[in-house]
């Protein structure tokens, strides 16, 4: 491959004019800082992915059984033993979610109120969040919850010191009066045991007690759920417990993974690397045009060389390759290097944290990055 002799000595080789030189390794960084820019910035938008992934995990289960119709699922005995015998599942927990008024003397807020069952804390992370207090959801008759961090803040108390019970109010089950919109409320004292930061749009909207309370305050059937949340022995297994579920349960019953539980939230995650990769894209093709007008010039400085070549027996498609392969040369140089510079600067960035984020609102104070060979082949 002659071809690629002739390339390698024109690219090492100094130019009669100066301007082909520059403008040749203007078009090799172009293409380095266009390919690093590339992988940094996807690998930041996959550091944010991870971590927001890991946030909602710790309130989304792998798998969640709930209702095509309505708000609410039935489960007979026979049912929940079949699903309790799936060697797949590590533990399932039975719930029931309501929208609810609680209030702190003068202080109201609407939540959404989740009874969970004993297994909660074993199929969830929740537990593990708590910025205040206990977990402690108590009984049916003297029931405990947990708040969101921005609910303790919407009603102006912390779980831990408060002394006075709240004052909650749910909707009773199939009761409207538009004279007295209080009698169509079941009301109930209930106690702040703890509260729990996990992200913000679980800490401004959820209260946590437990499942027997708030079927007795909807005046639900024994056999009578919001949802079934369940966890996983193994990642990878979503599809074919989905699969043994239906057989089990029959129609009528909404099987959804954690990623169909936000479709819409990884939808636009997705959208948005893509969106910039899109744009980013541009500078390698700003690049590229700079690296033809260095080949064009190079052409024009070498017409001397190009005759001798042909009058020796070259042909036009032989000497087209040559020029084509120092294109290939500047590119893969430029590319090498972006990657290079990417790979390091993604280490120290993991290693030192050098870019920091403003605000000391979020749950780091740097910038995540997370490397990943797709990306880097790409």
């Amino acid at each position: 491959m002659i071809y690629l002799t002739f390339a390698w000595r024109y690219f090492k080789a100094k130019k009669s004019t100066n301007a082909i030189n520059i403008i040749a390794w203007v078009s090799v960084i172009a293409i380095a800082v266009g390919t690093a820019s590339l992988i940094i910035l996807l690998s930041v938008f996959n550091g944010f992915e991870e971590l927001v992934k890991s946030l909602y995990a710790d309130f989304y289960t792998d798998i969640r059984i709930g209702s095509l119709k309505g708000k609410t699922i039935f489960l007979t005995t026979e049912q929940l033993k079949a699903i309790k015998a799936m060697p797949e599942l590590k533990s399932f927990s039975l719930t029931m979610e309501e929208k609810a008024l609680l209030q702190n003397g003068d202080f109201p807020a609407i939540v959404t109120v989740k009874g969970v069952d004993s297994n909660y804390r074993r199929v969830s992370g929740m537990a593990d969040k708590l910025i205040r207090g206990e977990y402690s959801l108590g009984t049916t008759d003297t029931p405990y919850t947990i708040l969101g961090a921005g609910i303790e803040n919407a009603i102006g108390l912390q779980s831990d010191r408060t002394l006075l019970p709240l004052t909650i109010y749910l909707p009773r089950k199939g009761t409207t009066n538009s004279a007295d919109p209080r009698q169509s409320l079941s009301t109930d004292n209930i106690r702040a045991a703890g509260a729990f930061a996990i992200q913000q749009d679980f800490d401004n909207k959820y209260a946590v007690t437990n499942l027997g309370f708030v079927k007795r305050m909807l005046d639900m059937k024994p056999d009578e759920y919001g949802a079934a949340e369940i966890m996983l022995n193994e990642e990878g297994q979503n599809e074919k417990v989905k699969k043994e579920l239906v057989s089990i349960l029959g129609p009528g019953y909404l099987i959804q993974n954690r990623y169909q539980q936000n479709r819409s939230l990884y939808s636009v995650m997705q959208m948005e690397k893509w969106v910039i990769y899109g744009l980013l894209s541009l500078i390698l093709v700003v690049a590229a045009f700079t690296m033809i007008g260095a080949l064009t010039m190079l052409v024009l400085e070498k017409r001397k060389d190009i005759q001798l070549l042909k009058a020796l027996g070259m042909t036009n498609a032989l000497v087209g390759k040559i020029f084509l392969s120092e294109g290939v040369l500047l590119a893969t140089v430029g590319g090498l290097s972006g990657v290079i510079l990417a790979l390091l600067t993604c280490w120290f960035q993991l290693r030192f944290h050098l870019v920091k984020l403003e605000g000391n609102s979020f749950l780091i104070d740097y910038y995540p990055v997370k490397l990943a060979t797709a990306d880097v082949m790409l």
